[in-house]
């Protein structure tokens, strides 16, 4: 068979395939598939309420999403983007708490930066300079940074009148105010900044000669070694970046959202970010419907579970989407080396 749009027929029957399981996987559940869908579509964009819970659910996984992203244009596995979340998360909180008001707002979003970038700094460091892979270095971090802020939600930043392990309740001066504010829907202004961020970085990529080089070592370290560029400092400083954007979008979850940290804060946006940057198909603009998609499925699930669907169904759409999306880029990229 030939391709069909640049689909071959192995890639065709692995998306009928996909569907397939998920139709098994519903009929298991004893749900007509049409009707979870349509719980799914009305849990997640049926009224104003469900529209807030989907940005709610989109800001964190568009910003983390946005910092894997980066990583993976400097040929690195950013696995430790939750961990670096939740520091930055807590640093933001730490900094709230201490300094209220607007200025306490930007110094906590810069905290979380900062520590979220730290907090990348030793798998790059082992990356560049002794050859460890990233991937192992990052998910052993991410291990490290739940009990280290499951330790300092217990102990240092526990919140006395509290019996549960979580910080005070930020100062309501100290939050990120909305956009909109229309009850019972609401939008951030973390959202636009997030998109902006997107634009910021299609465009820093294309027309500086920094992201020239992180998109060099990405497709080629040897020949970028070859042509001058300082691989090993790209490598470390692109690591720290993507760790700074994971560590703001913990911020912003603190400050926008939840007004608090607490034990076991992140419910995984880290490790989804990964598969909304494997999605956005190599472009920053990609990361917008990638991330959207992802809210719409999580924020979607809960409706679903009222018909008798399990919640891991969304884990499983999710994986189908990854592996379908994964196979039809690589056969492209094979197609163009050819």
């Amino acid at each position: 068979m030939g391709d069909i749009k640049g689909l071959g027929a192995r890639h065709i029957v692995l998306v009928l395939c996909s569907f397939a399981l998920v139709w098994l996987a519903l009929a298991a559940t004893k749900v007509p598939p049409l009707e979870a869908l349509g719980q799914l579509v009305q849990g997640s964009m049926g009224s104003p309420a469900a529209w807030k819970q989907t940005f709610r659910e989109m800001t964190p996984l568009l910003i983390a999403g946005l910092a894997v992203f980066l990583a993976l244009k400097a040929g690195l596995f950013n696995i430790g983007a939750d961990g670096q979340l939740v520091i930055g998360a807590a640093a933001a909180a730490a900094t709230a708490i201490k300094v209220p008001g607007l200025g306490g707002v930007l110094l906590a979003c810069l905290a979380a930066i900062v520590a979220g970038g730290l907090w990348a700094l030793p798998a790059g460091w082992i990356r560049a300079y002794r050859g460890g892979h990233e991937v192992i270095s990052t998910i052993m971090l991410n291990n490290i940074a739940g009990f280290l802020t499951v330790w300092l939600v217990t102990g240092p930043m526990r919140d006395p009148t509290q019996q549960s392990g979580t910080t005070a309740v930020l100062s309501s001066d100290s939050w990120i105010p909305a956009a909109v504010a229309q009850p019972p829907f609401s939008l951030s202004w973390t959202l636009p900044v997030g998109i902006v961020g997107v634009v910021a970085m299609a465009l820093w990529l294309k027309r500086t000669v920094v992201g020239f080089e992180l998109c060099a070592v990405g497709a080629n370290r040897t020949a970028s070694e070859t042509a001058g560029v300082k691989v090993k400092g790209v490598t470390v400083w692109a690591l720290m970046a993507s760790g700074g954007l994971a560590g703001l979008a913990g911020a912003f979850f603190v400050l926008a959202y939840e007004h608090r940290f607490y034990a076991n804060f992140s419910p995984g946006y880290g490790f989804d970010a990964l598969g909304v940057a494997l999605l956005s198909g190599g472009s920053p603009w990609g990361l917008l419907p990638a991330s959207f998609l992802f809210a719409v499925l999580s924020s979607g699930s809960s409706a679903i579970q009222l018909t008798g669907v399990p919640k891991g169904l969304n884990g499983i759409l999710l994986g189908l989407l990854i592996i379908v999306f994964a196979s039809v880029r690589y056969r492209r990229s094979r197609l163009g080396d050819d």
